[in-house]
């Protein structure tokens, strides 16, 4: 009997009375691939899924029916289902040469084979199909198989060297964080995978070596990989699957008797790739789900997951992220208030990254009881939430600590109390300059954004490592050849920082009237996220204030404005907003406190000190269109220079190494 069912949402469907009515192309993107052998009520239900969540790709669905004895007529399922291609073979092929013998009808571009005790969730086929067209280095991917009663099947599966499998999360809840994210894997339960098709028929099909079944699509994966693609398992495709529906679970009897003596053959075959590349068994199993033997695994933890969109702070976390990602180590990611975020966390899930959130309910001490060993490091960003999960960390140390500073918040601290005469900031600005020493001192490693802050960092602990990363990379930057016209000027920024409402009030108030003097034509634009009442209030006929704003619309802003202004009266670090500025190469007019960190960037442009230098230079930019290209030009060669996404790379992975 099969588990009992789950509450699904949508609830899996019942055996259809009418007719099953599939949207299929003459075109197909996808051809969908049943072997069937009896089972018809199995054979419709999953039918009836596909019928009841269409895809968006072009489909074509074949069922091939591998001359059940008790039906020689294909007529039943031609009768209750219209769009699909129902195929009988003269004989009993078996399993696997089933498949083969469909995959040599199919005419798309992706063959999708499909056990028939199987029903499709919403967003199943696209979810493998989209992969496989982003990503041209996989070859092979397969869904989250779940049991009817809602408890996971498999999240990809492992092998190990003695050739055996483990299905990963069998029997768990399909929720966790560790079965949610894309990532590699030795191979994917033929129940529910896509292949190219081209690849397909590259390796001659499933290696009838295997036949019947068993082990044909754990061979198939190894020499996908040997043919240098990417087997990979998307969470995203769920797939609810009646196990043993389809071969029974009698290992001594039946089909599945062949699962031992295709182990056997499995291990014969593969035994150099099983002794090179593959762990003994399960005391090694952190590491095998992820096939680490030969990667890094790191921890990085943040106050919440990255809103790159929305803050500085987060751009250069992502940018790490994605370093470490680009450079082939497996990176799990706490964020500190435990939020899954709809829009933010299904980003760095599709990056291959385990994010630790509420659906793993233990803390980081107990996480790192259970998996702390197999991690190589740990980096913690801020000094809020490294002081806050020190004692953990550093009761289960294993691995090398690293701590992302983001920028010295004590200075920041202590030049908006010397600007506003705080004395109460000011013993603030004192007490965080304690907190990030004592950082510095627990931490093995600690990182900023430019040699300017280690060095300031270095002269208080001068026995501790400091090290400078790149903090901004672009994949492609801006070349202006014409003059934006009009008169419009942008600042951008995340409002809610202190910093940034200071600039915002000191421009709007001190620097805007100067230039409105010689240009009453000058528009201001402050685009940013989360403005404050202050910020707010600035709104006016020449003021707009945006709040936030999409990436696409932030380049629709860069492109139509005529100049950009970073205002900074005080703060810390290399700020996002410049690098950004210069990217787009839009003629910027920069502060002091805004120039901090980048090194060279006074000889492609003047440092406004005061009011006046800060509305002279915007001037110029609004009425010299020689000076306006030439800076521009400029601009966009400084950052194409410095500012790259490999350059952002290789800072990374040398500030982690020992």
């Amino acid at each position: 009997m099969p588990p009992a069912p789950a509450d699904f949402d949508p609830p899996l469907l019942d055996t259809p009375d009418g007719p099953i009515r599939l949207r299929t192309s003459d075109a197909p993107r996808v051809s969908v691939i049943i072997p069937t052998y009896g089972q018809d009520d199995f054979t419709l239900r999953c039918l009836a899924s596909i019928a009841a969540y269409p895809p968006i790709a072009a489909i074509e669905v074949i069922v091939m029916d591998d001359a059940y004895p008790k039906r020689q007529d294909p007529s039943f399922l031609q009768a209750r289902v219209a769009g699909a291609r129902i195929v009988r073979n003269a004989g009993n092929l078996g399993f696997l040469r089933t498949c083969n013998a469909a995959a040599e009808l199919a005419r798309g571009e992706y063959l999708f084979f499909l056990n028939n005790d199987t029903q499709l969730r919403p967003g199943a086929i696209d979810a493998l199909a989209d992969l496989l067209l982003a990503r041209p280095d996989i070859g092979m991917t397969g869904s989250k198989l779940v049991y009817p009663n809602g408890l996971l099947q498999e999240a990809g599966g492992i092998i190990w060297q003695d050739a055996t499998g483990w299905n990963f999360g069998r029997n768990q809840d399909p929720g966790r964080p560790e079965y949610n994210y894309r990532r590699p894997v030795d191979y994917i339960s033929g129940a529910a995978i896509m292949i190219r098709r081209d690849l397909f028929e590259t390796l001659g099909g499933f290696d009838t070596d295997f036949s019947p079944a068993y082990y044909e699509d754990t061979d198939l994966a190894f020499r996908v990989r040997a043919g240098g693609f990417g087997v990979v398992y998307e969470p995203r495709s769920v797939v609810v699957h009646y196990e043993g529906m389809s071969h029974g679970t009698d290992l001594a009897s039946g089909v599945k008797a062949h699962q031992l003596v295709n182990a056997k053959l499995m291990r014969t075959r593969w035994a150099e790739v099983l002794d090179r590349s593959h762990f003994a068994g399960a005391a090694d199993l952190v590491r095998a789900y992820d096939q680490a033997r030969d990667r890094k695994i790191i921890l990085v933890i943040d106050h919440y997951v990255p809103e790159p969109d929305r803050d500085a702070g987060s751009r250069t976390i992502m940018g790490v992220l994605r370093s470490l990602v680009g450079s082939g180590w497996v990176v799990k990611f706490w964020p500190q208030n435990r939020a899954y975020s709809p829009v933010y966390t299904p980003v760095l899930q599709d990056m291959g990254i385990e994010v630790l959130d509420h659906r793993r309910p233990d803390d980081l001490g107990a996480w790192l009881a259970q998996r702390g060993d197999a991690l190589d490091c740990v980096l913690v960003s801020r000094p809020s939430v490294a002081m806050e999960l020190l004692p953990p960390l550093l009761a289960h140390r294993r691995a090398r600590l690293c701590f992302y500073g983001h920028d010295l918040h004590f200075e920041r601290m202590h030049r908006e109390a010397m600007l506003t005469g705080d004395a109460g900031q000011m013993r603030a600005a004192e007490e965080m300059k304690q907190i990030e020493r004592r950082m510095w001192r627990a931490f093995d490693t600690s990182i900023y954004l430019s040699q300017e802050e280690v060095d300031t960092a270095r002269k208080l602990e001068p026995e501790r490592d400091f090290r400078a990363v790149v903090p901004y990379g672009f994949a492609d930057f801006t070349h202006r050849d014409r003059v934006t016209p009009g008169s419009t000027i942008l600042f951008v920024a995340g409002f809610a920082h202190p910093p940034n409402e200071d600039a915002a009030l000191f421009l709007v108030n001190d620097v805007m009237p100067l230039v409105l003097a010689q240009r009453p034509d000058a528009r201001l634009l402050l685009v940013g996220s989360q403005p404050s009442p202050a910020v707010r209030a600035l709104a006016s006929a020449v003021v707009t204030v945006t709040g936030w704003v999409s990436d696409a619309q932030l380049d629709e802003y860069y492109g139509a404005s005529r100049a950009t202004v970073v205002p900074l009266r005080f703060g810390a670090g290399v700020k996002g907003k410049v690098v950004e500025a210069l990217r787009q190469g839009v003629p910027l007019t920069v502060t002091p406190i805004g120039a901090e960190g980048i090194d060279g960037l006074p000889d492609i442009l003047p440092i406004s000190r005061t009011a006046r230098d800060i509305a002279d230079d915007l001037l110029r930019m609004l009425n010299d269109d020689a000076a306006w290209l030439a800076r521009s030009h400029a601009q966009t060669r400084f950052a194409q220079a410095r500012f790259s996404d490999e350059a952002v790379r290789r800072s990374v992975i040398a500030a982690l190494e020992p």
